[in-house]
């Protein structure tokens, strides 16, 4: 009988990165017993928070539910949530708002990090039209997000006495 190629869905290895020594976080490699264990929780809980909606497992060609790390990383915090007195729902919407928030600062650093190449080639066109008319003044920067900051920049209202 010819050895099977690739990984075995078993044993050793099974859901594991290469080069690394232990499953990865999105690895579904947790039985429903094993996952209520480690998370205190009881089996009928898993089901239960399944069908609400709240943890979607893996699952295995035959049907059985596989959980990963980061979804024991999330009953832990549906149980803490619960035993803190937040209801179901009040669960789902905070997990939903921490997905929103996660989800936003992710496109923000995104945003942040086109921002600066922005600024960067401002920078290198400000700098190469000054290298190519070096006996002309270089025109006042227009930009306001390239202007130099002032310190001692303040505003003063004043109203003339009647």
């Amino acid at each position: 009988m010819p050895a099977p190629s690739g990984p075995s869905p078993f044993g050793a290895g099974a859901g594991m990165p290469a080069g690394t020594g232990g499953p990865g976080p999105e690895a579904a490699v947790y039985v429903i017993s094993v996952a209520a264990e480690l998370t205190g929780l009881h089996p009928q809980t898993l089901r239960t928070y399944e069908r609400m909606g709240l943890i979607t497992p893996g699952r295995t060609g035959g049907g059985g539910r596989r959980y990963s790390a980061r979804d024991l990383e999330l009953l832990r915090e549906i149980s803490d949530l619960t035993s803190a007195g937040i209801g179901i729902e009040g669960v789902r919407r905070i997990l939903e708002l921490e997905h929103r928030a996660a989800a936003l600062a992710a496109r923000n650093a995104e945003l942040q990090a086109e921002l600066d190449a922005a600024h960067d080639t401002l920078r290198s066109l400000t700098v190469q039209a000054q290298v190519r008319r070096p006996e002309q003044p270089a025109p006042p920067n227009r930009l306001p997000v390239l202007r130099p900051s002032t310190v001692d920049a303040s505003i003063v209202v004043w109203r003339r006495g009647r």
